[in-house]
């Protein structure tokens, strides 16, 4: 089972394919939002490990999504989760008791349909996404390598039901035949109720340690994503955005780089337990503030 000492470790050895930050040493400590209300007007937030854990609310993220509304933010949700659609994304929050507009949710996924361009696209894809959203045509993969010598590229949408053995196919027929790889989720891990899974991003970072260079990650801390939650908040600053994020890698670094104001959420996700000040100081990713619930 994935540690987070293990995940830390392996995104530092990804380090220099991710944007590079210029290292800030200012983090404080925040203890209640209002301490940062009057600079900001918008507030993003990450899904696993800030609002959820797996399928648990963390108790009080529906109420802190609730109040800002009321209080005349601008609220959005910014998740790598790819697996699905948007509309089963709202359908989760909803169930998990936390009202969510439709504008108000941005996922990577969208950010890597967008970059699909005409062509037959061989998909991995989780057993139960329909895939409706694909505007291309589209093979979905299994385990034919016949399949994966088709198409022209690869769409990678979830690890749900990936294996090494998948993994193998698709390597070789990268290197038999070199081919882009858009991977819709960055991320190495992601907390769940039981432990950590192993997502998109670990897979596609493992192609790229073999060699095979037309891998691309669409989401966070890639730009694309950053560039659809801007677009989705017009006239609203870089500076007055706050990104509510519990990790360092993906959420902070990502925001960071954008000019936005950064809160890493500790309680729950990824360092939960852990000494937070020791990572920021081992990877020079420092958030402006460390919010512990």
């Amino acid at each position: 089972m994935l540690t987070t000492p293990q995940i830390f470790k392996r995104y530092e050895e990804i380090r220099p394919r991710l944007p590079q930050n210029q290292i800030v040493k200012n983090m404080r400590d925040l203890t209640n939002f209002t301490e940062i209300m009057k600079n900001a007007e918008a507030f993003v937030f990450d899904a696993f490990g800030v609002l959820n854990v797996g399928d648990t609310l963390i108790p009080g993220a529906d109420l802190r999504l609730r109040e800002l509304r009321a209080l005349g933010f601008e609220v959005r949700i910014l998740t790598n989760a790819a697996s699905h659609e948007r509309s089963h994304s709202l359908n989760k929050f909803l169930k998990l008791g936390i009202e969510i507009l439709d504008k108000e949710i941005i996922t990577s996924r969208e950010s890597a349909i967008l970059t699909l361009k005409t062509g037959l696209w061989g998909v991995i894809a989780a057993n139960e996404d329909h895939l409706k959203d694909i505007n291309v045509n589209y093979l979905r993969l299994g385990t034919s390598p016949t399949d994966y010598d088709r198409v022209e590229g690869f769409l990678f949408l979830s690890s749900s039901n990936w294996t090494e053995s998948k993994q193998q196919i698709l390597k070789e027929a990268l290197l038999k035949n070199n081919r882009p790889v858009i991977v819709a989720n960055p991320d190495l891990a992601a907390p769940r109720d039981n432990g950590f899974s192993m997502e998109p991003g670990h897979f596609g970072h493992l192609l790229v340690d073999s060699g095979i260079k037309n891998v691309r990650f669409l989401g966070k801390p890639f730009p694309e994503v950053y560039d659809l939650v801007e677009y989705s908040l017009p006239g609203i600053p870089a500076h007055k955005i706050v990104m509510c994020g519990d990790t360092l890698h993906t959420d902070i670094l990502g925001a960071l780089m954008r000019g936005w104001q950064t809160v890493l959420v500790t309680q729950d996700g990824i360092y939960s337990g852990f000494n937070t000040k020791k990572y920021c100081s081992d990877s020079g990713i420092y958030p402006d503030w460390s919010l512990a619930c």
